[in-house]
């Protein structure tokens, strides 16, 4: 059945869906999905911590890591590679020569995002793990990150640089996979072995703003218009990144670019359509991920145009009215990196106490 979802990838844009647990791979609903256009996955440490929590769908995998190994991040991994390497099954088939569709994330401990050769090493030790061609390894995209995402990509390992809110960082997570592609090439690597996305959030940039705009007082006419004035800028850093002799030098080689990939793009606001982020932020060479909800909001009443490079000046804009108003763009993204990375941890904290109440209920039975 053609939906909504089928017309971005019309479009060039690939929809992908924001959740994974054992359930929803085993039982069809991710096929489902597939069927109505969904061409990736997306995951996060909350997505797992939630998904392990529910019911007893992996109990039984539990208790054998536990005669092996109790510790629970490692408990964590075995049972979460095996969900990430079954959705890279079902989706191998979308995963064609292009290396467009077909990818599945997984993250590295968040707890690792502000040391360089902790996150390579765990990137590498995830890739070894579910070894799957078409996983990608989530790195956020943090100072001591950018040299993790440029030495992983060297490796040869897929990154999915996440956790990314401003233009500045997202112009420096482009670089970074550039130096990494070029230091592949140099090494003897092959280009179209590896490919980037950079997840760049949407909702919580105007959550963040338009709370700072209710401090300051006034300007109601803002709130909610810098999410997407600020996704619309990083899609200009990419076409700006991803052009010219040096570029074209690394894409004759095989190298695809590191698209912009939506995240955060729920809508929260009571007062505007459920689909309302993906439907601002259409475009060639993207990708959208979105939640469970909204994915299946789309594929209902979803309405697809090119709206991305529409208005690009009017958002230049609107970041300098923000700056106008009081609102530090550069404080507002470095306050949501920096809770991005504390929420991950978190929820890595919450699935480790999680699994470790079940090992010893389970080891107790």
């Amino acid at each position: 059945m053609h939906t909504p979802l089928h017309d971005l990838i019309d479009h060039g844009q690939s929809p992908w869906v924001d959740y994974l647990s054992r359930p929803f791979v085993h039982e069809g609903h991710l096929g489902r999905l597939v069927d109505a256009g969904i061409r990736g996955v997306t995951s996060n440490p909350t997505i797992f911590a939630d998904a392990i929590a529910e019911g007893d769908s992996y109990d039984a995998q539990l208790r054998d890591v536990l005669r092996e190994d109790t510790d629970p991040k490692e408990a964590f991994l075995a049972l979460a590679s095996t969900d990430v390497r079954d959705a890279c099954d079902l989706l191998r088939p979308l995963f064609g020569a292009g290396r467009r569709d077909g990818w599945v994330s997984l993250e590295v401990d968040p707890r690792l995002a502000d040391d360089t050769d902790a996150t390579v090493a765990e990137a590498t030790r995830l890739r070894d793990l579910v070894d799957r061609p078409n996983l990608m390894v989530k790195i956020p995209g943090t100072t001591a990150g950018l040299p993790a995402i440029e030495e992983t990509i060297a490796h040869g390992v897929p990154v999915n640089v996440t956790l990314l809110f401003s233009l500045a960082r997202h112009r420096a997570a482009g670089h970074a996979y550039l130096r990494g592609l070029r230091r592949l090439l140099r090494d003897g690597g092959d280009p179209r072995s590896v490919a980037s996305v950079a997840s760049f959030f949407v909702s919580r940039v105007d959550t963040e703003a338009d709370r700072r705009l209710d401090r300051v007082g006034g300007h109601d006419e803002l709130k909610g218009t810098l999410g997407v004035a600020n996704a619309k800028l990083a899609y200009q850093n990419y076409l700006n990144v991803f052009s010219g002799p040096d570029w074209a030098e690394l894409a004759e080689a095989g190298a695809t670019p590191q698209r912009c990939l939506w995240a955060s793009t729920s809508m929260k606001a009571p007062d505007r359509p459920d689909v309302w982020y993906a439907e601002q932020l259409v475009g060639p060479d993207t990708v959208d991920t979105m939640p469970r909800q909204t994915v299946e909001a789309f594929a209902d009443h979803g309405t697809v145009a090119n709206t991305l490079v529409r208005g690009v000046d009017e958002a230049q804009r609107t970041l300098q009215a923000f700056g106008s108003a009081g609102v530090d763009y550069d404080d507002v993204t470095a306050v949501l990196e920096r809770e991005g990375v504390e929420r991950f941890s978190a929820s890595f904290h919450k699935v480790f106490d999680g699994i470790a109440a079940k090992r010893d209920e389970l080891l107790h039975a």
